[in-house]
């Protein structure tokens, strides 16, 4: 029985040797001082936890009921140094972790550009960093590469030693892009962009994937990032632009369709506006945008006018997909009597324009 049970345990220990601790491996100089600034608290916390754990052992042996030498004093309540230990070395760990946080958390901002390569290089005054425009899509990664006019599907490469900005959006929910062995997980939400800084230092082939459920397809939410010498990635951009396949705003809206497991696919050209586009949410033609809507309403909005905005204004995808809800509008306008306010005419809208804002409540109706 012994025999099995040292057979079953190597085995484990097999299986574990399998596994790749990316994290704590990191080829990127980003996910190496996120590391170090993990393995500095782990070691702080240690200096509390390794006494605490020691020390209920030493007790319970100590004090166990059959050992008759050992001091029973039901009256001792106090000890001024004891206190100390127990109150001052968690206080000054605790003010050490404070100080590690703060740091790096600072100095590891995703939206601050990276001051260093790696360790003792800082990053070149002359150099630009690549700029890579990332799209969450039901279930797969859209890489825009606007220096380049470059798209690519579910794959995507970086110059190794380079700073990588990176700028992040969604099209539908609330999704995080997440590289492992570059940097920390950033969320990626529609109508918003967020932004990573970056760099790899080590060329080779690397996981990244989604690390906020989203959906049937999450699983399948992955992609490849190649980290190339600069010659290597020049010759990579330069066969994504000679395979061809162009990206517009009707082929974004057929890849915003939800579908699983979709395989890479690259693009020799894209829109110039797309992610624009994508993150205030008005690739379809006819919608308002996003920071046109916020512009007017910085202004006071449009009154009675704006009505006529709420159809283009909804972001509703059912209606292109044939399924779900059925897309509302605003019919008419109401008193508190309920009394109807006729539709106005183009004359009236044009007024209204100019006029001051007056609220009242709206009834809104479902329409094919």
């Amino acid at each position: 029985m012994r025999r099995l049970r040292s057979i079953a345990l190597l085995s484990c220990l097999t299986l574990l040797g399998g596994c790749k601790a990316i994290v704590l491996d990191p080829a990127g100089d980003v996910a190496i001082q996120q590391r170090d600034a993990l393995l500095d608290s782990v070691w702080l916390m240690l200096l509390v936890i390794v006494p605490v754990m020691s020390l209920t052992v030493l007790f319970a042996w100590r004090y166990r009921q059959s050992n008759r030498v050992a001091r029973y004093e039901p009256d001792w309540d106090h000890s001024t140094q004891l206190e100390l230990v127990i109150w001052g070395a968690p206080l000054l760990i605790i003010i050490a972790l404070g100080a590690v946080t703060w740091v790096s958390t600072h100095l590891l901002d995703p939206y601050r550009p990276i001051d260093r390569i790696a360790a003792g290089k800082a990053v070149p005054a002359s150099a630009k960093p690549v700029e890579v425009d990332v799209v969450a899509l039901d279930w797969k990664w859209l890489f825009i590469y606007p220096q380049y006019g470059i798209a690519t599907l579910n794959q995507a490469a970086v110059p190794v030693n380079q700073q990588v900005e990176f700028r992040i959006t969604s099209s539908s929910v609330m999704n995080a892009f997440y590289i492992p062995a570059m940097a920390g997980m950033i969320y990626a939400m529609p109508g918003m962009e967020t932004q990573l800084h970056a760099v790899m230092n080590k060329t080779g082939v690397f996981q990244g994937l989604s690390a906020n459920y989203s959906g049937s397809g999450f699983a399948g939410m992955h992609f490849a990032l190649s980290s190339l010498s600069a010659a290597d990635f020049g010759k990579w951009v330069a066969k994504v632009k000679a395979d061809g396949g162009a990206l517009d705003r009707n082929t974004y809206l057929d890849l915003e369709r939800p579908s699983e497991n979709v395989p890479p696919k690259t693009y020799g050209a894209v829109d110039p506006a797309l992610f624009k586009l994508a993150v205030n949410q008005c690739v379809d033609a006819g919608k308002m945008c996003l920071d046109e809507m916020m512009a007017i309403d910085a202004k006071g909005g449009l009154g009675l006018a704006g009505i006529n905005n709420v159809v283009p204004l909804v972001y509703d995808k059912y209606a292109r997909r044939g399924s779900g809800p059925t897309r509302a509008y605003v019919a008419a306008l109401c008193q508190r009597n309920g009394a109807a306010i006729p539709a106005a005419t183009a004359a009236d809208l044009a007024r209204q324009l100019t006029a001051p804002v007056r609220l009242a409540p709206l009834q809104s109706t479902d329409a094919e």
